[in-house]
């Protein structure tokens, strides 16, 4: 029973121990992101808005299109 109880220690001080170096790797791979500056996360995001934008009148526009269709080809 000791045995049991002082193994079920050492697994949660490894886990604490694997948790603490996982952090630390995760910091030190941060570092070396190359981060957009300002300028070019506003310009990226601006370019994804737009685009996203661009896409749902698209689709919104063939919805339309194809449910006008069914209503007149099927539905009469």
């Amino acid at each position: 029973m000791l045995n049991f109880v002082a193994s079920l220690r050492s697994d949660k001080i490894g886990m604490f121990g694997k948790l603490k170096k996982f952090l630390q790797e995760a910091r030190t791979e941060l570092r070396h992101v190359n981060w957009p500056t300002r300028q070019e996360a506003t310009r990226l995001t601006s370019v994804v808005i737009t685009l996203s934008l661009v896409l749902a009148v698209f689709l919104g526009a063939f919805d339309y299109l194809f449910s006008y269709l069914l209503k007149i080809f099927v539905l009469q």
